[in-house]
């Protein structure tokens, strides 16, 4: 069961939306700081539009498990500079009337980035960074997604485990989204991602796209980012991310099956015509 997310004035498509990932950071795992110079980045926006991206997610902070911001030796960014990153390619984007997402779990740099334009908050922490989050989403009738990531970013990728994968998931993104709904955020605004990749193994992932019915289930829209991550590469054995375009559209087109709305996405174009091959098989089938 597919539900439209609120986003803005609008919902989005019936059919699964794109949300297209435009990183300014300069230790991405996707593209390695390919767009860290806003120009960049706001170039590579538009062009994630004219290939069909529905909306596009903007992060300044780069929270690979066990990697970059939050990998050995590394501090975490301050508010200051990852507002510093992200706030001209929100305004240039938003300036064109792109729909922005921000992708933090801070409150400062989610009070900027809506200042900006934006209209979605990305929270990959599912409010336990910032529960004042939700308070804010709700004043500014802006959209949230909450993720789910269970450990600390520098370790949670080492050996997780969990009793009931799919049970404890589902019981952390309906209290997150029960407190975002008693702070303001009206539901038809609220968006939930099981967060593939983040204090899950390759095995966790795959069972999470499986059993993504028991997401959609819950009555909210369901994001998966499944684009480049280290467990295609597991499946596959290719190594470097850019070339796992081939496992991430099975992933995005699987997942869209079992009733994900919105699919994250780096390779914009190729996802989009694969999702509509996909959604055009499940219309068939209904009639």
């Amino acid at each position: 069961m597919r539900v439209r997310w609120t986003i803005g004035e609008d919902r989005l498509p019936e059919r699964t939306a794109v949300m297209g990932v435009v990183n300014v950071t300069p230790d991405s795992f996707s593209d390695g700081g390919k767009f860290f110079d806003p120009n960049a980045a706001i170039a590579h926006g538009l062009r994630l539009i004219e290939e069909g991206a529905d909306l596009l997610d903007i992060g300044g902070e780069s929270t690979r498990p066990g990697g970059g911001t939050y990998g050995a030796g590394m501090r975490p960014l301050d508010d200051e500079e990852e507002i510093t990153r992200v706030l001209p390619v929100v305004r240039g984007l938003a300036g064109n009337g792109v729909p922005i997402s921000i992708d933090t779990r801070k409150l400062e740099v989610a009070r900027a980035a809506l200042d900006a334009g934006a209209t979605v908050v990305n929270d990959i922490s599912g409010l336990t960074h910032s529960p004042e989050l939700a308070r804010l989403c709700a004043e500014r009738g802006a959209s949230l997604c909450l993720m789910h990531a269970k450990g600390e970013f520098a370790t949670m990728q080492a050996a997780p485990h969990y009793d009931d994968l799919v049970g404890e998931i589902t019981k952390f993104l309906v209290e997150a989204a029960g407190r975002a709904e008693a702070a303001g955020v009206a539901r038809e605004r609220i968006a939930i991602d099981p967060g593939l990749g983040f204090g899950k193994s390759a095995a966790h992932n795959l069972e999470l796209i499986q059993r993504l019915d028991a997401f959609s289930a819950l009555g909210y829209p369901v994001l998966i980012g499944a684009s480049r991550k280290s467990f295609i590469g597991a499946v596959t054995g290719i190594q470097a991310p850019g070339e796992r375009v081939a496992g991430s559209l099975a992933a995005a087109v699987v997942a869209a099956v079992r009733g994900a709305s919105i699919v994250r996405a780096h390779d914009v174009k190729a996802t989009v015509e694969a999702l509509r091959v996909a959604d055009a098989i499940g219309s068939s089938g209904a009639r």
